[in-house]
């Protein structure tokens, strides 16, 4: 075989090779680029990604009240979640996280692998971020939605027996930490409390779910009000839950 057959051969080779990856690129490939670690077997697609910067609040210091003081929404925005923001920035680029790349989910999905710091102020932002979202004006009422009572039913029996047991969660909760509502890989309902900053969303979490709603019971998201007097704060906190919110929330995940 002559050196023309030779590199007419390897050129027919490569251009084979190309056309493969070339139509992998359009199927599989675009596949595997969308397969992330919420696809490991217990997480589910984020419904809204939540940014490594502080949003702003969706509503004024006194909107929750008589439910949440004013003093209490401004402290906790301003000073407790925006330092898990500004600790968060600071850690991701620590730690060279590339925000353009990974969501912040996926990071929460993979905390096993990051810093103490990475872990406490990740988890910190995103609860924070969704918990601002899961409150409105006690004005507007609002109810599960059919889909979101229909699997309230089916999980907890009623939605008094799962208020039970969510608060049960929350006050059981030993220290600072948080009660769920989840939903986890079989579509089902759970309720789970979680410590500190930490999220049903982290690998290293004993359950494991995407969050539909929860609780933060931390003495600063409620101490100035309630002093330790946990029980009524979460009681109080019902009266101000974004069904709404919570309805378009479970229709993304379920």
């Amino acid at each position: 075989m002559t050196n023309r057959d030779l590199s007419r051969r390897a050129f027919i080779n490569t251009a084979g090779k190309a056309g493969v990856m070339a139509g992998l690129t359009g199927s599989v490939l675009t596949s595997l680029a969308n397969t992330n670690s919420h696809e490991n077997g217990y997480l589910k697609p984020s419904p809204d990604p939540t940014p490594y910067t502080q949003r702003p609040l969706p509503y004024s210091y006194s909107a929750l009240e008589p439910a949440i003081d004013a003093m209490t929404m401004e402290i906790h925005y301003s000073k407790h979640a925006a330092t898990y923001a500004k600790n968060l920035s600071e850690a991701v680029a620590a730690e060279n996280v590339d925000t353009a790349k990974i969501s912040l989910e996926d990071l929460l999905s993979s905390i096993s692998k990051y810093s103490v710091k990475m872990r406490n102020n990740a988890g910190g932002h995103y609860n924070h971020s969704l918990f601002w979202e899961l409150m409105n004006s006690p004005g507007k009422v609002a109810v599960p939605s059919t889909a979101l009572l229909t699997a309230i039913q089916r999980d907890f029996g009623s939605v008094d027996a799962m208020k039970t047991k969510f608060n049960d969660a929350a006050k059981g909760r030993f220290g600072s930490g948080w009660a769920w509502v989840i939903v986890k890989k079989d579509n089902k309902l759970d309720i789970v409390s979680t410590p500190n900053q930490d999220n049903p969303l982290m690998d290293l979490s004993d359950a494991k779910g995407q969050p539909l709603f929860g609780i933060d019971v931390w003495e600063h998201a409620y101490y100035l009000k309630y002093q330790n007097k946990r029980p009524d704060y979460i009681t109080a906190w019902w009266s101000v839950l974004n069904w709404d919110y919570i309805n378009t929330r479970f229709s993304k995940i379920s």
